[in-house]
């Protein structure tokens, strides 16, 4: 199938649109923008490039998706925004490009739910199968694994990691990196256990669980610091993938992790 472009619409003659894409009344699609099989752009969203758009995706009305970066230190470089397959930009959400003095390329995966008025800045590399409830704020550089879930009004500072199956609630304030498995909340930011019912929903297995929490009590709720709590968990559980994973993560963390 061809597209269906609005009359009203305005789309660049250097874009390039794929088929059975859908770009509505208002709508701006600009020059180096890619917009794959099946995509549809809502009224007067506008999206600019360089940008490549996969299949299947929802740009609802008003969503802003690759303008420049909001850092001073931009000059026009030539940056991209890359976003993969079926994600979901609600109203009003901005996703900006990357920087030179950065990765030079935001990304996001497949099957993301960015809701009403989120913004995903410059460099941010988000996973797939996430959810960002309203109002989230990601800052530049910040990497958002698979499988999370953050509550409304999340601000996060820039350069922190946030690990696989992390769940954070609403109006937490992140400054530190996140762990992956376990639940984060507070405007002072603390972990309080694993994300269990996350987990399960997503068929985590009663020896999964298990195993990773007894890392996490030795991680956060013992008294030993974390070089300590590491070799606790080497010595006494198993090797185990999950667990694995949570140690690398903490052992690759630069700005230390909310306990």
């Amino acid at each position: 199938m061809t597209a269906a472009i609005h009359p009203t619409a305005t789309v660049s003659p250097d874009a390039e649109i794929g088929p059975d894409v859908t770009i509505g009344p208002g709508a701006i699609v600009g020059a180096g923008v890619r917009i794959g099989r099946g995509t549809s752009v809502g009224a007067n969203a506008n999206v600019q490039g360089p940008t490549t758009i996969g299949e299947e995706n929802r740009i609802f009305p008003f969503a802003v998706v690759g303008f420049e970066p909001q850092d001073l230190k931009y000059r026009g470089e030539d940056t991209r925004l890359t976003i993969g397959n079926r994600n979901v930009f609600r109203e009003f959400s901005t996703v900006h490009r990357g920087t030179a003095g950065g990765r030079g390329e935001t990304v996001v995966g497949d099957e993301n739910l960015f809701m009403a008025y989120c913004h995903v800045a410059h460099d941010c590399r988000i996973g797939s199968n996430s959810v960002l409830a309203n109002y989230v704020g990601l800052a530049g550089h910040i990497d958002v694994g698979d499988w999370v879930v953050l509550g409304a009004y999340v601000g996060c500072h820039q350069f922190v990691r946030i690990g696989n199956h992390a769940y954070v609630g609403a109006f937490t304030v992140i400054r530190q990196d996140v762990l992956p498995f376990c639940k984060t909340d507070g405007r002072d930011a603390k972990t309080y256990g694993l994300n269990s019912i996350g987990l399960k929903r997503r068929g985590f297995t009663p020896e999964r669980l298990d195993a990773l929490e007894r890392a996490y009590r030795l991680l956060v709720r013992s008294r030993q610091n974390t070089t300590q709590a590491l070799a606790a968990i080497a010595a006494e559980i198993p090797p185990q993938a999950d667990v694995e994973e949570l140690v690398r993560f903490v052992r690759e963390s630069e700005r230390g992790f909310h306990r």
